[in-house]
């Protein structure tokens, strides 16, 4: 959770002053709010060490002044609510700390998922986070259903030699922690700067006209793409100028029926119930006088006299590429059949006694010529076998 002091930058003096700071930890992985004195001297940047109730805590300030209060206030946390606050300005030690710690975050996940897959808990371990000072450990997990880890924190803390702190977070919450790469391009906007999950349904996407596919619209978390939500506003203020109850006309040649909506456009595509082959392309306005005229109890003769023409040369370019590009010949070879290439595949396995000699006859085709050559008969004989 990516975090910019633009203030800090221009020079200028905040004009209502508060002591109150954000201060970060593990990179944004969680972050809190401390009372700073004006006498430590900190500023937007620096490493700190604030009190907990257990020990204290290495991080650094992400926010200080004026923009603290309008995070306050975006995170609904009143400053009289703030006690805890900075104990003093990192020093080299306890950063020495803080780092030590760091280390020791990918064995002990190790260790912990060990233990939760011995104990046969479902449930899974996303991340462990340990305290500045090395003294705690903050287990995060996800479960579908409430896991009693009454014995499994003893044997956690007996294995880590830490004081343990289960905390449950949900799906959203766990790729924000880990991060990635979305289908996008870019970094998760859940890892970098979207502070609150709003919740996303199918209907989002039913309104942008995008393809209900599960694989598709599903991020990292395996719920729905928050993103669905960044332009659902203005395609809500779009669709005002649409009819509501337009997904039929009533006209002479038949019943139009509403096939897609173009928003951008502002087209509606109907085809005749009776006829599907047939799509005519709408604009709002002429949607709105059909409608108007259905309710008088008048019909129209049919919609293509409403029908907006549409120039394909403006939206598709063809363009004559013969004998600009010349690709050579493409050489193919014949695919030999599945019988044919048994044949060569046995006739390659058979033992050294049976393959063929230098005339192509195997051992067998020969003994099938002896037993041939024994039943004639020898000249000057009775024709009975010797």
């Amino acid at each position: 959770m990516s975090t910019f002091d633009w203030l800090s930058h221009l020079g200028v003096d905040d004009a209502y002053t508060t002591d109150i700071v954000e201060v970060s930890f593990k990179d944004g992985a969680s972050k809190g709010f401390y009372h700073a004195p004006p006498e430590l001297g900190v500023f937007t940047g620096d490493f700190v060490a604030v009190e907990t109730s257990n020990g204290y805590n290495v991080g650094s300030i992400s926010l200080s002044g004026e923009l603290v209060r309008l995070q306050l206030k975006k995170k609904n946390v009143k400053e009289a609510k703030v006690t805890e606050s900075v104990l003093r300005k990192a020093n080299d030690r306890d950063l020495e700390k803080m780092h030590e710690a760091r280390r020791q975050e990918i064995q002990a996940l190790t260790t912990a998922r060990a233990i939760a897959r011995t104990n046969h808990m479902a449930m899974k371990i996303t991340d462990v986070e340990f305290q500045g000072d090395g003294r705690k450990a903050t287990i995060y997990y996800t479960a579908d259903n409430r896991i009693d880890f009454r014995q499994l924190v003893r044997q956690f803390s007996h294995q880590l030699r830490v004081k343990i702190e289960m905390r449950q977070i949900g799906p959203r919450q766990e790729s924000g922690r880990l991060g990635g790469i979305g289908s996008c391009g870019r970094e998760l906007c859940c890892s970098t700067w979207l502070s609150d999950f709003q919740s996303v349904n199918t209907a989002a996407a039913r309104y942008q006209n995008i393809a209900i596919n599960q694989s598709k619209l599903s991020g990292q978390c395996g719920r729905l793409k928050c993103c669905l939500n960044y332009e659902l506003n203005t395609y809500m203020e779009a669709l005002e100028a649409f009819p509501k109850k337009a997904d039929k006309l009533r006209t002479e040649a038949g019943t139009g029926q509403l096939v897609k909506t173009d928003i951008f456009k502002g087209l509606m595509y109907y085809t005749y119930r009776e006829n599907r082959g047939l799509l005519f392309p709408i604009p709002v306005e002429k949607v709105h006088e059909i409608l108007a005229m259905n309710r008088d109890g008048n019909k129209p003769a049919d919609l293509q006299t409403f029908q907006q023409a549409v120039d394909t040369k403006e939206d598709f370019v063809y363009e004559d590429v013969t004998g600009a590009v010349e690709l050579p010949a493409e050489k193919r070879q014949r695919k030999r059949s599945n019988k044919s290439n048994k044949r060569r595949k046995n006739s390659g396995n058979a033992p050294k006694s049976e393959k063929a000699d230098g005339s192509g006859n195997s051992g067998k085709s020969r003994r099938k010529k002896r037993s041939r050559n024994r039943r004639k008969p020898r000249k000057g004989g009775d024709g009975n076998k010797e």
